[in-house]
């Protein structure tokens, strides 16, 4: 899917980078080889290569025009950032800018909003540009929407219990210190930021809602617009395996079990209410309508 009009809202994916990204049994842990080369679940060869035993995901943007305004749900890895616990995000290269302008038509002064479901590196990296040798906001005009319970865990400033507390891998914090400080204290420090908890209506048709166990401050971004829906699941899920094991949450949850009934819970009204399901690294098509299949769910992608 790279386009798809529900109601009066138009989503256009920008995709920073698709293939594959690390042993599928390692991105969900819990699960073995039978369960990604269950021919029922169609994993492959889009989400999953059982040639090298791959997860195959994506980063990207969702470009949304609603109400009049232009909404980026989250923003990617970025540019020259120090990611050393993560190579495959350490000092990429590449142009967002470019590829926004070439997919969706829309140049950064012209973003209004932009939606970042959690903090995590991959899902904040273009919210800044750098300018000599100064990270700054590279959406000028635009409103940043941050989960408060997330900048309250991340940002080096709070002082969270977890952090002394032996709860997550100091080189954990080491990175998330180097995401805070590149990715998102320069929109603070604009005074571009809107932190939120619960839910906010950003408009008509768009709605924020906390989703949390991903991170504390996890969220997912409803849409509804003239009858039609959808829901923006962030990392909710990193795969549809997980659609047919909604228990089993990723090794990047921070709170497996609280992620699970997030997830589950916001599967259960999307297969009800008929949302399209659109995460934040399905490969692929990168949405689908799901149904109730035993005790998880099956895709019908969007084409």
């Amino acid at each position: 899917m790279e386009r798809i009009v529900l109601g009066d809202v138009e989503i256009i994916r920008v995709l920073e980078f698709q293939g594959p990204f690390a042993p599928a049994e390692v991105i969900v842990p819990g699960l073995g080889e039978p369960d990604w080369n269950d021919a029922d679940a169609a994993l492959a060869p889009e989400h999953y290569d059982p040639a090298s035993g791959a997860y195959i995901g994506a980063l990207q943007t969702w470009v949304v025009r609603s109400g009049g305004r232009t909404v980026l749900v989250d923003t990617g890895v970025g540019n020259g950032r120090e990611r050393p616990a993560t190579p495959m995000f350490h000092r990429r290269e590449g142009s967002f800018p470019d590829l926004l302008l070439a997919a969706a038509g829309v140049r950064p002064e012209e973003v209004d909003v932009v939606v970042n479901t959690h903090l995590h590196a991959d899902h904040v990296g273009w919210n800044t540009t750098e300018e000599d040798g100064t990270w700054v906001p590279t959406f000028p005009n635009a409103e940043y929407y941050l989960p408060a319970a997330d900048r309250a865990f991340f940002d080096p400033a709070a002082g969270h219990p977890a952090r002394s507390g032996g709860v997550v891998d100091p080189t954990l914090w080491t990175e998330w210190d180097l995401v805070f400080g590149d990715s998102v204290a320069p929109v603070l420090a604009a005074g571009q930021a809107v932190e939120w908890s619960g839910s906010l209506r950003l408009d008509a048709a768009l709605v924020l809602e906390e989703a949390p166990g991903h991170t504390p401050g996890s969220s997912v971004l409803r849409l509804e617009s003239g009858g039609e829906r959808a829901v923006f699941v962030g990392d909710l899920m990193h795969s549809p395996v997980q659609l047919a094991h909604p228990a089993c949450s990723s090794c990047f949850c921070l709170d497996p079990a609280r992620a699970a009934a997030s997830r589950l819970r916001v599967l259960e009204r999307a297969a009800r209410e008929g949302e399209l399901v659109i995460p934040a690294h399905f490969a692929g098509a990168g949405a689908a309508r799901i149904s109730r299949a035993g005790e998880g769910f099956s895709a019908a992608w969007a084409r």
